[in-house]
């Protein structure tokens, strides 16, 4: 057993020596000593991290270095805490520029947000088969065929496209432009709009998640009751009356 150990031993230092001899080493031109070694670049040791050797620690006494004001000098700006590079719109204790500037209009609490929706698009989701044109045709149709992509406040119909549209449909949005309803009803189809709040879009949207369909409420504000009151605006409450 020790002659096989031999031998092996034995063996790897001639490979060692033959790749040593064909790599043709240079011997260093200088002396080398212990004072020479040094870690490689970005070592850190094991037991500490880099980010706790880079660390200076401040005010431990005099002795120390940066003892006493901890290197940020006798009082002012810089000696306070929170002495960190000022915010971008800072501008040195001047009233800065977004309040010397007045505030121009203001956020309407009552103001509705419609996703609109033009007659071109509409009739391009009906002749690809996305929407079926045979059946009444509401809000939540169209978001279910992402022929739009979200409902806010309801549906705007527009009519950008009226005069190459031809498809009869029967259709409910919130509101609608004269001039779709006009393209609508000349092609023989038929347009209802009617109001929704905030619960029964929710109901009108997603029903699986009511138990017992709520009650549609009636619009409250006269500008709302006066829109879906009028027949030109082919308002759900002129028909009733």
């Amino acid at each position: 057993m020790l002659r096989s150990i031999f031998n092996f031993t034995r063996s790897n230092t001639i490979a060692v020596r033959s790749v040593s001899t064909q790599a043709s080493i240079q011997p260093p031109k200088t002396p080398v000593n212990l004072g020479h070694l040094s870690d490689n670049a970005g070592a850190v040791s094991e037991q500490l991290t880099l980010r706790q050797q880079k660390r200076t620690r401040v005010g431990r006494g005099p002795g120390y270095g940066k003892g006493k004001t901890a290197g940020r000098g006798h009082k002012g700006q810089n000696a306070r805490a929170g002495n960190g590079r000022p915010v971008p719109w800072f501008e040195g204790g001047q009233t800065p520029l977004v309040r010397r500037l007045p505030k121009r209009g203001f956020y309407n609490i009552h103001g509705k947000e419609y996703q609109e929706l033009n007659l071109d698009r509409l009739e391009h989701w009906i002749k690809t088969g996305r929407i079926d044109a045979s059946q009444p045709i509401t809000m939540k149709h169209l978001l279910d065929s992402r022929c739009i992509h979200k409902i806010e406040d309801g549906v705007k119909l527009l009519s950008v496209g009226a005069h190459t549209f031809s498809t009869p449909v029967t259709i409910e949005v919130s509101r609608a432009s004269q001039k779709a309803i006009e393209a609508i009803e000349k092609a023989g189809g038929k347009i209802v709009t009617r109001y929704y709040n905030a619960l029964g879009l929710r109901s009108l949207i997603h029903p699986e998640k009511f138990a017992q369909m709520p009650k549609l409420a009636a619009p409250l504000r006269q500008e709302e009751i006066k829109y879906y009151s009028d027949p030109k605006n082919r308002g759900y409450l002129a028909m009733q009356q």
